[in-house]
């Protein structure tokens, strides 16, 4: 749905309806929280507020951790006015992690522990980190299942990528004396038994070593099944995100049969041909230079305005 189009407009109120006209899956790096700051501009958490509000589903679907989305996005948005009953969902580390929450706050905590990388990997990392990377890096504390890295914020982008190869390397390395199987983009390093379990991803400003059975595909068939709990089947999906691994959201929703659109704000990478629409910023009639969580914030409104919330 863009500007243009009209959905049956639901007032606001505490529950969603049954079968509201829009559900919207957001990655949050990029889309929602500017790479750069890493926090979320106040005019996207109103107008998340303002969709919720008016019973449009909200699912968060990220590689970050459940700390980053309470005090980023979670806490914002109770202040801002979530109103009372309506249920905003966070699917976190791919899919490992989720939870709600509510005006009141957060709901439990749920962790996959199947799909969580092993402790004693997670420990040497942290190790390596601090001595021989913690210059452009530091080890993400706050994970749960992912073992994460991120570039430090006063850190150029540019430093940051190439001390990131050699740190993925090293991973990669470190995997290997730990006898695990491991991928990264091409590379595929099995284990003695010809496996591969784990996988280093790397983003402009991460890198995530992770369960290959993680991914924005898993956290689209989470947000389906916590909306179905509620008794909610949304009537179409828009899925948004800044990465060619962000489609898989709208790939797992378009392969079992619900209506989507996908949301590419950086659409630079190329954008791959696919059997449901794809809209970037240039479809609300905006410059090739607006993307990432001006490109979301953007997208955002124009629900919001099509809504009239």
């Amino acid at each position: 749905m863009t500007a243009s189009e009209s959905p049956a407009v639901s007032a606001p109120g505490i529950h969603a309806p049954a079968i509201p006209p829009l559900a919207l899956l957001l990655d949050v790096d990029g889309p929602v929280a500017s790479p750069v700051t890493r926090d979320v501009k106040r005019e996207i958490i109103d107008d998340l507020v303002a969709l919720a509000a008016a019973g449009i589903p909200v699912v968060f679907n990220t590689g970050r951790s459940d700390a980053f989305i309470r005090e980023q996005v979670m806490e914002p948005m109770i202040a801002a006015g979530i109103p009372a009953g309506t249920i905003i969902h966070a699917i976190c580390e791919k899919g490992a992690v989720w939870f709600s929450y509510t005006a009141a706050g957060p709901g439990p905590i749920h962790v996959d522990r199947e799909l969580a990388v092993p402790t004693a990997y997670g420990d040497d990392i942290r190790r390596m980190v601090a001595e021989d990377y913690a210059e452009h890096m530091f080890f993400d504390e706050t994970k749960r299942a992912m073992v994460s890295v991120e570039q430090h914020i006063d850190v150029p982008s540019a430093d940051y990528l190439a001390e990131q190869k050699l740190f993925d390397a090293d991973a990669m390395d470190l995997m290997a004396r730990h006898g695990l199987g491991v991928v990264r983009l091409d590379h595929h390093a099995p284990n003695s038994d010809d496996e591969v379990d784990y996988r280093v991803d790397p983003t402009i400003i991460s890198t995530d070593i992770e369960s290959v059975r993680l991914g924005k595909d898993l956290g689209a068939s989470r947000a389906v099944e916590l909306l179905a709990a509620q008794g909610i089947t949304p009537a179409a999906w828009r899925t948004v995100g800044d990465s060619r691994t962000d489609y898989a959201m709208a790939d797992w929703l378009h392969h079992n049969d619900h209506a989507v659109k996908h949301v590419d704000v950086r659409p630079a990478d190329g954008i791959p041909e696919k059997p449901y629409p794809v809209l970037t910023a240039g479809d609300l009639g905006l410059g090739a230079s607006v993307i990432h969580d001006d490109a979301g914030g953007a997208f955002l409104r124009s629900w919001r305005e099509a809504l009239g919330a």
